[in-house]
């Protein structure tokens, strides 16, 4: 800690607790609170209860959660592969061909998800691609909206590599293609894994574009809180909003737990 004095590290975490419990705790403790209750008049809840949880956890919520988590895992996927090649081919690049592909992949995150959800809308509703009405123009958009996230992280830990490794390995006779699935690739790993987790979280909230596209058979767990609140259930929508956080949660701690095989100095 860069402040060395007790007073100074005292002063540091009351500003932290005051600015962190009002902003960012309190909100999930509210939503956790009404996911237990049946009635909130007061200034705390009541009716203790469990009944909105076997709600959240059984039929349209549950196929709603299997989709999102299919969801938000095949655009990863996507998105760190179509990110991870973008930055190692930008890295080559000279400088205004990189700022050109910085801009090309920054554009979707620069403009709001809702008009990202319109131009997949009106682009993917003609043959040859007709997309619209299926669980694949969903995908597409969120993979549209993270890919931006994986190509910035990997952007970032390339600049970082050391060029020894990768010449060294071409020294001893290396192809390209192996200097870059046995040297390059794998001192990307902390990179990539971070990336994927950042996709992930990024893809299981995302609501302004999947409202626009998402079909009646491929509902995922954002739109299906909407709906629940948009109709008046918010105890019920709070514990299905708790169960989306925790199964992200889940995933995100699966994916911090994976071991790499580079680590950076």
């Amino acid at each position: 800690m860069l402040v060395h004095s007790r007073k100074g590290r005292w002063a540091l975490w009351a500003l932290f607790l005051l600015f962190f419990v009002p902003l960012f705790a309190l909100p999930l403790l509210v939503i956790v609170a009404a996911s237990f209750s049946t009635n909130w008049s007061g200034a705390f809840p009541s009716g203790p209860t469990l009944g909105h949880y076997a709600a959240a956890t059984r039929g349209d919520a549950l196929r709603a959660l299997t989709t999102s988590l299919v969801t938000a895992l095949t655009a990863s996927v996507l998105a760190l592969v179509v990110g991870t090649w973008a930055a190692l081919a930008a890295h080559a690049l000279s400088k205004k061909g990189k700022r050109l592909m910085d801009a090309l992949f920054m554009l979707p995150v620069a403009v709001p998800s809702v008009v990202v959800g319109l131009a997949v809308l009106v682009a993917f509703s003609q043959p040859p691609f007709l997309l619209n009405g299926t669980r694949w123009i969903v995908i597409l958009a969120h993979t549209v909206l993270v890919t931006a996230f994986a190509y910035q992280s990997v952007s970032a830990a390339v600049v970082r590599l050391d060029p020894a490794y990768e010449q060294a390995a071409a020294s001893l006779g290396a192809r390209p293609s192996y200097v870059l699935w046995r040297v390059r690739l794998p001192l990307l790993l902390p990179s990539l894994n971070a990336a994927a987790g950042l996709c992930f979280a990024l893809s299981m909230g995302e609501l302004s574009a999947t409202m626009m596209l998402y079909p009646p058979d491929w509902m995922p767990l954002p739109v299906r809180i909407f709906t629940a609140t948009d109709r008046g259930s918010l105890f019920t929508g709070s514990a299905v909003a708790v169960v989306l956080m925790g199964a992200t949660l889940l995933v995100l701690l699966a994916v911090s737990r994976i071991r790499t095989r580079a680590s950076y100095r």
